[in-house]
């Protein structure tokens, strides 16, 4: 590996480890004495955690009122109302709770509830943020990473354009990593959530600009999701298995924080915009479509990651990759996640929109006429 210069920033405090939530409610209080928990109207309330996390805080002599509006691919609608009561009530800390798109959303309205407008127009450059509320983030899913990057994924209600706030104010304060939390995924959830996770890695790895401290956190991100998920998604009770797949998912969101994603999140965006589908699932339909035309462009690399997958070289990459979906149960195409033949030539316009750094930081830079045929075959119908 040749060493080049490289600038790497990420100050956020990881505390990981199982049973760890119990550390938060002293954390919050660092920054803070009011509190907004901010998680989705059921899997934290179902499992207890939205009570124990309540539980926590009080105990530390915080405030907590509770926004449980976030959802699957958060809209903007929803952070701009959210930041609304954090305003109004006198917030001082974010508590996000939950899965990938909770965290996005905690972020998005840790810095809404500083900085005034649309939170699009910072999204778009038209604003400049200035700060964001503290953060704690205590993920629940074991797959976005949003726990140790400075990226908040949200969905424009009107233009269903998909993309990332990107502002150094959301990096979280503390990041609660306890893999206990993973073990009441359901399993569909699990497969999703650990190949975006998987995504982020090979990605991060592929990218062009990628550095050496991120080549080191992306390859080992691949190889414990590659020895682990599988035997979990099949039953294998672990904790040292779960540890490692939790560990892994927050290497993948440190490592896009630096090198960022390519052509695989860069189309899957504005599928997902659209048609809001679930962004696992999303990606598992692109993903090999993608790879199998990219694979000359960097085979030295796609060769490292069919190796740690359990392949050979890059020869037998995708066939190595779909055997990996297919032992997920993952394997589907657009079609069957809502997406219609009509929908082509928006998504091929919205990914050179709102994507065009992911499509240029691709091994293989593709075409809008190439983009069309990815997601033609993609569509699988």
């Amino acid at each position: 590996m040749q060493i080049n210069s490289f600038q790497y920033y990420l100050p956020v405090n990881l505390i990981f480890g199982p049973g760890k939530t119990e550390v938060l409610g002293e954390e919050a209080a660092r920054y803070g004495k009011k509190v907004m928990i901010v998680t989705g109207r059921r899997s934290t309330k179902r499992s207890g955690l939205l009570d124990r996390a309540k539980s926590l805080l009080e105990k530390a002599g915080t405030e907590v009122i509770v926004f449980d509006e976030a959802e699957p691919n958060p809209s903007a609608s929803t952070v701009m109302r959210g930041a609304g009561i954090a305003k109004e009530a006198g917030i001082q800390v974010i508590v996000g709770l939950g899965g990938g798109s909770i965290m996005d959303c905690s972020k998005a309205i840790a810095f809404a509830a500083c900085n005034e407008g649309p939170v699009f127009d910072y999204i778009y450059g038209k604003r400049t943020g200035k700060k964001a509320l503290p953060l704690i983030l205590v993920p629940t899913t074991c797959g976005t990473g949003s726990e140790g990057n400075c990226f908040a994924v949200l969905t424009d209600d009107g233009t269903k354009d998909k993309k990332s706030l990107r502002d150094n104010s959301v990096i979280a304060r503390a990041s609660i990593i306890d893999p206990d939390l993973m073990k009441t995924m359901p399993k569909k959830v699990l497969a999703s959530v650990g190949f975006d996770a998987l995504c982020h890695c090979m990605e991060a790895y592929l990218s062009g600009t990628c550095s050496q401290i991120t080549e080191l956190f992306a390859l080992e991100g691949i190889r414990l999701i590659g020895e682990n998920l599988i035997p979990v998604y099949n039953g294998l009770e672990d904790i040292e298995a779960w540890c490692r797949i939790t560990f892994a998912s927050t290497l993948g969101g440190m490592s896009i924080n630096q090198a960022g994603v390519t052509a695989p999140h860069g189309l899957e965006h504005p599928a997902s915009g659209l048609r809001n589908i679930t962004h696992g699932r999303g990606l598992a339909a692109l993903a090999p479509v993608i790879y199998r035309r990219s694979i000359s462009s960097a085979p030295e690399k796609f060769a490292w990651i069919s190796r740690l997958l359990g392949g050979t070289n890059e020869t037998d990459f995708v066939s190595t990759l779909t055997s990996f979906l297919e032992k997920l149960d993952l394997r589907t195409n657009l079609a069957t996640e809502g997406v219609k033949a009509a929908d082509i030539d928006w998504m091929t316009e919205n990914a050179f929109k709102v994507s065009l750094v992911s499509i240029q930081n691709h091994p293989k830079v593709f075409t809008e006429e190439e983009v069309r045929e990815i997601y033609r075959e993609a569509l699988g119908d």
